[in-house]
């Protein structure tokens, strides 16, 4: 039995306030004068009470990259950021495309305890895109995969991409794809445009995710199987999803935080914070992305957490490796580019940071509507407050944030997963009442 919990005066999806009582893990009421003998109260006076957040693409380097995260400490990051459940990349070491693999990912989730951790396995075994992974044995273990992804690389070879998405049919699963065409990325450094011109640095065109974007679609088309698209990066991308949907075509897309604020201008000082894959496009694609986010072209915000250890960042830009951590921020930029530019409101951010990705990764028990009788799983944030985006913001073994040092609005107070409350009033709990 967990701890009985009354969140008193939560503002739901910002609307009017109520209080939700939580026990044994569960909404047990919602409304007004609501009160329990014993329950641990929770003042969220002035909160927005969200759903717990789910997010789609997460690298928890567990096993093999430990020294840079760990379940334990990813999952911390986690529920500092408001995440109750995160889907966990295959790219590890050895590789998750088994169900040894991803069952091991999934026990030490379990072990932790601070946010759910859904395994996606390997397209191909190895990532190598020779031969397709063990995608049943996978669906059929105890960790249930039903998202596959090759993230960090593209499935390049076609057929492999066809058969990949024919298999996963038979159990509703998804495929996810890194669009990068990699003969046309090549020793890419940045964004192909004025900025590397100017700078006389190798060009990521905008092109090599489209091609790959627009063959896919029409792959899965032909079997009649779902695509994901990640972390979609340009204005053409969009176009193609908006056109892939409306044709009817079972695809979904997910952007990134970083996408939806951070420009190629950044990499003129040359910090390697904002080296990442896909690189940061132009200031006309940021506007295309979240315009897509918001007319639903763009279904989800994915954070594609992609911590490294400080000498990985700490170098000259062409050797420093591409990613960044975002687990922390991604509320707080969601917030800042989404909605106090009057492009979404809570209940869309809801939408695109928790029901939708739990719906699209197929995760039970989360991303549910804050109602009676569903999981207690619950963000709540203090929309009104402003401040620097720290080192003390960061709760996992990296510190490669592109937001240190920049303002950002907002700050997550508490986060509950399972009804067991993993963050209180800023703080990740450093023992679990569970």
């Amino acid at each position: 039995m967990t701890e009985t919990l009354l969140i008193a005066g939560a503002s739901v999806l910002g609307a009017g306030g109520a209080d939700i009582l939580v026990e044994d893990g569960v909404i047990t009421g919602i409304g007004t004068g609501l009160s329990r003998d014993g329950a641990r109260v929770i003042d969220a006076d002035g909160l927005v009470a969200l759903p717990g957040l789910v997010d789609l693409h997460t690298h928890l380097r567990e096993p093999g990259y430990e020294a840079s995260e760990t379940i334990l400490t990813g999952t911390r990051a986690a529920a500092a950021g408001g995440f109750t459940a995160v889907f966990a990349m295959p790219n590890t070491s050895p590789v998750a495309d088994s169900a040894g693999v991803v069952e091991q990912e999934l026990a030490l989730a379990e072990a932790a305890g601070y946010a759910t951790v859904q395994p996606i396995g390997a397209v191909t075994v190895g990532q190598k895109g020779e031969r397709l992974a063990e995608l049943g044995a996978m669906a059929g273990s105890r960790a249930k995969v039903r998202v596959f992804s090759d993230d960090g690389f593209c499935v390049f070879d076609p057929l492999i991409m066809r058969r990949a998405l024919e298999y996963v049919k038979s159990f509703g699963g998804v495929i996810a794809q890194h669009a990068q065409d990699p003969r046309l990325t090549e020793d890419a450094q940045m964004n192909e445009g004025v900025v590397s011109a100017e700078l006389g640095l190798a060009g990521w065109p905008a092109v090599a995710e489209e091609s790959i974007i627009a063959r896919d679609v029409l792959l899965a088309e032909h079997v009649g199987s779902r695509l994901h698209v990640c972390h979609l990066s340009t204005a053409g991308s969009v176009d193609i999803i908006r056109w892939a949907k409306k044709r009817g075509i079972q695809v979904t897309a997910e952007v990134t935080p970083h996408h939806l604020l951070l420009t190629d201008e950044l990499v003129r000082g040359y910090d390697a914070r904002y080296k990442v894959n896909p690189p940061l496009r132009r200031e006309e694609d940021v506007l295309a992305v979240r315009e897509g986010l918001a007319d639903g072209t763009i279904d989800i915000v994915a954070t594609d957490h992609a911590p490294h250890p400080g000498e990985s960042k700490a170098c000259e830009w062409q050797a420093a490796a591409n990613g960044m951590v975002g687990l922390e921020s991604a509320l707080r930029v969601v917030h800042q580019s989404m909605v106090q530019t009057g492009l979404l409101e809570w209940d869309d951010v809801a939408r695109v940071m928790s029901s939708a990705p739990a719906r699209i990764g197929m995760l039970d028990g989360h991303g549910e509507p804050l109602e009676v009788g569903r999981p207690a799983n619950i963000t709540l944030y203090d929309s009104a407050v402003a401040g620097t985006f720290t080192q003390a913001d960061l709760h996992g073994r990296s510190e490669n944030s592109p937001y240190l040092g920049r303002e950002l609005p907002g700050r997550v107070e508490w986060t509950i997963h399972n009804g067991v409350v993993t963050l209180a009033e800023g703080a990740v709990a450093e023992e679990l009442v569970r």
